[in-house]
Formats: C-alpha cells, structure tokens, sequence
C-alpha cells in the first residue's frame, strides 16, 4: 500500500520555522565570534634550549597567549561557531559543558561575549585558579564527584534548562576546520617556514577530547609532509590502552591527575587510525617536565605542557641516538599559575606520592649528554 499523502491541487505546503528576531540575534553572535578571531594575533612558537652540535630544534606554540590562557580558546570558538550556525545555541538559554577546566574558562569568554548563560559541569578537584576564571568570565560552576559523570549530569541540566550540551568531547574533531582556516597546524608550518627544518620531524600532542591530535594529524596527511605526529597520554587515561588495543569501549575508573587531559572513556573526538605513535607518561614525569621548562624557559605551563614535553625531549634523545637532524614540536597549552597549588607545589606532591627526582634526573642526564638513561 503506498504512503505517499494524495496531492492537494492548487495547495502549497510550506512550513516556515524562521523568526526574524532569532535571525538578526545569530548573525550578531556569530559576528562577534568571529571578531574575536579577527582581534586575535597568531601565538608565538618558542624553542628550548638543546645543544647546537645536535642538529635538533624543539620548539613549545604557546598557546597560553590566548585572550582565555589557553589551546582551548580555539576549540571553544570553533564549537560556539559550530553550535550557532546549527541552530543549537539559542538567545537566553544556557550552554552546558563537561570541562575539567580550561574549555569550560574559554567557553564561558565565548557565552559572556554573545549574551547566553554557561554552567561549567566539572570534577569537584578542579583547580581553584580555574574556578574563579569561569566565574570572572560570568559562568557558574556546577561540581560533580564522579568525574565519569560529568556528560550524563551535563544533558539532564540541559534537558532541565533548555539549554544546549555542548559536548566537546564528541564534536571538537568535527568543529574545527583541519584543511586549513588558520587552525593550529596551520599556524606551525607557518611559523616553521623559515627556520632550518621547515617541515617538523615530530609533533607531539597531548589528548582531552582528542580534537587537537586529530586536527595535526589530518592537516598532515592533507598536504602529504612526512611529519609524524605522537600523543603523550598521562596516568588514568584509557587513550593509550584502546590506541594500543584497538579497544573502543576500553574505560578507567578514576580521573587523571593531569588537568585537561586524560579521559576515562575513549572520547569520539579521538581518532586513533589519523596518528602514528603514542606514549605513556607517567605523572610525576609531567611535573618533572614543566618544572624542568621554567629552569629553561623561565615560564610556568600547565601539567599537559608536561607531559607533551617529556615525550617530546625522549623522541629527541631518540633521534640524537639515531644521528638525525630536525626539528620537534609540542604545546605549551596553558600557564602555570592555574595550578600553583598543584605541580608546583611540594606538598601536593607528596600528598599524591608522586617523586619527581628520577625523571628530573634523567632531563638533566639527557640535556648534559644527549643519552636517555636506563
């Protein structure tokens, strides 16, 4: 039998859904979104120190000087576009994030900025520092105690609200255009063009939603470098075991220490057949590592610049040992004065039982003699 409704003749059906006050209040917000980018200089790619007679640069984008402090301030515009120009993000109704942190600071500039309320659903250990800038912003901080929560309690407050669940965690890979549009990638080879190794040997990043490796990974396979791209994953975090495993529904049950990233679940950002290597690092490597960046540098990052780093300085060790010449890249992804009260703070650490001594060693060992101990 078919279903096909009998023609009305002379009727047109039509069903217009637009409202003219909705239209003008989206073509401002999306205005002002992308004005923030316009105002927004590139940030700057630092080099670390390493011996000359090496033959290697290591470069740190710093992606602290964002008008938010953060890598996230490029996700968060990209997902305020995304859900603007889908009809999701409404005037007066909240926008709801899962965030340990950082994404949810840099969403609640991109709320304040269009006029929407934003409440941050986080892990009652978030930092303090991080607290207060999603509160400066104008968002408020709803706490959960199981981070494993975070996206169930997220929906039911938007389902409650009307509001929209942004989900970083499953749409930072799709939102951000990785072909190019001045995205992070993009911005390295840039910066890169003019140093002694154009085209780096390695980028290592670092996974919370998995958007930002994948974003690398692609814009790398699309302009066909020989760049390899790496993604250093911390303690608590099932990123390496389900890249290792093939594993999809891998899970941990509790959350990394490493704010930012580490995931318990593997997230539908994070495309593992995109990246070709990974690394496990352990915690008290991270701290180890941006402590070691402030000898060097004379600048405080967040535990994830850490953890980045120290995969970054073993791929050099492996490539002095090999003889070969290039140039290595990592994130500085946010400052260290959000977390003054946790990697650098002696006390913390050993309330965590975290020694850093043997993995401050073997940075020194490697920096005075180019060889990785052990």
């Amino acid at each position: 039998m078919s279903t096909t409704p009998p023609a009305r003749t002379g009727v047109t059906l039509d069903v217009d859904r637009s409202d003219a006050v909705y239209r003008d209040w989206l073509k401002e917000a999306v205005r002002k979104v992308q004005a923030d980018a316009n105002r927004s200089a590139d940030t700057h790619l630092l080099r670390f120190p390493l011996p000359e007679e090496w033959g290697i640069d290591l470069y740190l984008k710093d992606e602290s000087t964002h008008p938010t402090g953060s890598l996230k301030h490029r996700l968060a515009r990209s997902l305020f576009l995304y859900g603007l120009c889908n009809g999701w993000i409404r005037p007066d109704r909240p926008v709801i994030e899962a965030s340990s942190g950082s994404t949810a600071v840099s969403e609640a500039y991109f709320a304040s900025l269009i006029g929407v309320p934003f409440i941050a659903v986080m892990p009652r250990t978030t930092s303090a520092e991080k607290c207060r800038l999603i509160e400066f912003h104008g968002g408020r901080c709803h706490f959960v105690d199981d981070p494993r929560t975070m996206y169930a309690e997220s929906a039911r407050l938007a389902a409650e609200t009307g509001g929209h669940f942004m989900d970083q965690f499953t749409y930072a890979e799709r939102a951000t255009d990785w072909r190019g549009n001045n995205n992070i990638a993009e911005s390295i080879f840039r910066q890169l063009a003019l140093e002694r190794y154009p085209v780096p040997t390695w980028i290592v990043a670092t996974a919370g939603t998995g958007g930002t490796s994948a974003t690398l990974a692609r814009y790398v396979h699309y302009l066909q470098h020989d760049t390899r791209v790496c993604v250093a994953d911390p303690e608590n975090s099932c990123f390496f075991e389900g890249w290792t495993t093939g594993d999809p529904d891998v899970t941990y049950d509790c959350g990394s220490r490493i704010e930012g990233i580490g995931r318990p679940r593997m997230e539908p950002s994070f495309v593992p057949g995109a990246i070709d290597r990974m690394m496990k690092v352990p915690d008290a490597a991270s701290v180890a590592a941006v402590r070691a960046l402030e000898r060097a540098l004379g600048r405080k990052a967040g535990g994830s610049t850490g953890t980045g780093l120290w995969s970054s300085l073993k791929i050099v060790s492996e490539m002095v040992a090999e003889g070969r010449n290039g140039s290595v890249v990592t994130l500085l992804c946010d400052p260290g004065d959000r977390y003054l009260d946790k990697y650098y703070s002696d006390s913390w650490l050993e309330e965590q039982n975290l020694d850093i001594g043997p993995y401050t060693a073997a940075i020194e060992s490697l920096l005075a003699t180019g060889v990785w101990p052990g």
